[in-house]
Parts: structure tokens; sequence; C-alpha cells
């Protein structure tokens, strides 16, 4: 959860005292509508072939605190002739790096928080951070903050976004500026909406899972192909 600190100081009769009072930060995301605050594609759209839609039956259970059983991510896929440990990772925002976590299968788990909008959060997976890259440091859109860990596994991203109700799941690319999806529609992708799955389309046809994983992939076409 996002929160902004604030330092207060009180004097009187010579002595003055010191305070810090927290504030948590919150979206209004049935409000305002998914902000567009991505204004750079985190990794190199040249070497991706696939990517899979959000609300997918690929990957695992990756949902929120109102969905269910379905993956509310997007996995990329590199070409396979390429070496996937070379595709760069990039700042999707400016903002800044507020979690490193090692994860239990390959690379770290990197957290950004927007500054444009401290409730959202966007998390990028299985990535080889470059030297130099810490908690706490800013970042710019674009910037360059390692690599994909490598073939073993797809590069994922997600953006939380901290409402009033909870912690929200959206789409990468509902978070996208009109600039920034123009590369994607240049590979033959026109529409914003052929990246998610609807909530309706996703309950008529739900997945089955079992723990985080799911039995099967569903019934719902899962991958938009780039061209």
């Amino acid at each position: 959860m996002s929160r902004e600190t604030a330092s207060i100081v009180a004097t009187a009769a010579n002595h003055s005292a010191l305070a810090s009072i927290s504030v948590v930060t919150t979206y209004d995301l049935d409000a305002l509508g998914v902000p567009r605050l991505v204004t750079h594609s985190y990794i190199d759209l040249d070497r991706i072939q696939r990517v899979s839609r959000f609300r997918s039956g690929i990957g695992h259970d990756y949902s929120d605190e109102v969905e269910h059983c379905r993956s509310m991510k997007h996995y990329f896929q590199p070409y396979h002739n390429t070496d996937w440990g070379t595709v760069t990772i990039s700042a999707p925002m400016d903002g800044t790096i507020i979690r490193i976590d090692r994860e239990q299968t390959l690379g770290v788990q990197l957290r950004i928080e927007a500054r444009d909008v401290p409730a959202a959060t966007v998390v990028l997976f299985h990535v080889k951070l470059d030297s130099g890259r810490v908690v706490g440091e800013q970042v710019v859109s674009g910037m360059r903050l390692g690599t994909h860990i490598g073939s073993a596994t797809m590069s994922d991203v997600a953006l939380e976004l901290d409402t009033p109700s909870g912690r929200r799941l959206v789409s990468y690319f509902d978070a996208m500026t009109d600039s920034t999806l123009a590369a994607y529609q240049a590979r033959g992708v026109p529409s914003r909406s052929e990246w998610s799955i609807t909530v309706g389309e996703r309950n008529a046809f739900p997945l089955s899972c079992d723990g985080e994983a799911f039995r099967d992939e569903g019934a719902i076409p899962n991958w938009v192909e780039l061209r």
C-alpha cells in the first residue's frame, strides 16, 4: 500500500517537537478509470513474438481482491531464435523502485511506484538487474533496468492499484498512453480491447484452479500474436 509522509514541527516556550504523519494514498478506479501512466514499453518489443491476454489461463492464478482464478497480468514471449537473456527491461514510467525481491524461481521481482499516480505499482518479474539498481532509486521512463533472466521462463508484468476498496489489478495495456500503445498497434493489434478478456467473458467461461495452478488453459484464446 502506498503511503505519503509529512513532517510537522511544533514549537512552544523554546521547545520543539517533530512528528511524522503517514497518509495512505489510494486511487478511485471505479470513478476515474485506469490511469494512463505507462509511457514506455518495459520490454524490447522488437524481440517479442506474442503476449498473453489479461485474465488468461496462462501461467498461474494471479488475481486480486475482487476476481479469482485467472491470470491478471501479461506474459511476453520472445522469439525462439533470440537469446532471451539479452532482452532489455526498462522503466515503463517515471517512478521509484520500492521493492526488489529475490524470486523462488528465476531472477528478481521488481516493483516500481508511479510518480504521477503513487497508488499505482508496476511489477516486473524474472529480471536480471543491472549493477547499481537499488530500493529507493528514482527511475525515468525508458531507463534501462537490466535484462530478462533467460529462456527458462517468459517475462511477465502486472499493474496494481491501491483503491479505497482494496488491491486491484488492471491491464498494463489499459494503462498505456496512446503513443505507447501505437508501437503495439504497428505490430498488427489495432484495438486496446484485444489485450484483455472481459470480466463477462471470463465469468461465462471460467477457469478451474487447484491452488494457484490452472487445471487447463480454458476455452477462450489466451494469446495475442504479433506480426
